[in-house]
């Protein structure tokens, strides 16, 4: 079973930043596109970004500009560099490894809350 532990959520004002971390086996983490995802009660989860094996990236047109998705290959680990947060922003944030090997696997998620 893959295990995804991530890390770096919590309470900001508007404007902050945060970064969320996103750790993972280094089998998983070397063959797997990495990506952020985030959900609000009662809503769909929806992508925020994702980062291939080579660093390519993909960016939801909300964030782009403000997120940054990065992947340490030897640590094996993931992140999301998050700036001007904004109140909107608030949700549960998963992070999720993806490969034909091993299939799509979810972390815990991590609680972003941004006040105004």
């Amino acid at each position: 079973q893959v295990q995804l532990v991530e890390s770096g959520g919590g309470l900001v004002q508007a404007g902050g930043s945060l970064r969320l971390s996103c750790a993972a086996s280094r089998i998983i983490f070397s063959i797997s596109t990495m990506g952020w995802y985030r959900q609000v009660p009662g809503k769909q989860r929806d992508l925020v970004a994702t980062i291939t094996r080579g660093g390519n990236t993909n960016y939801a047109d909300s964030v782009k500009g403000r997120f940054t998705i990065s992947r340490d290959n030897a640590k094996n680990t993931a992140y999301l560099q998050m700036n001007s947060l904004k109140p909107e922003d608030t949700a549960v944030y998963y992070c999720k490894s993806s490969s034909s090997t091993f299939g799509d696997s979810w972390g815990q998620g991590t609680q972003v809350t941004v006040s105004s």
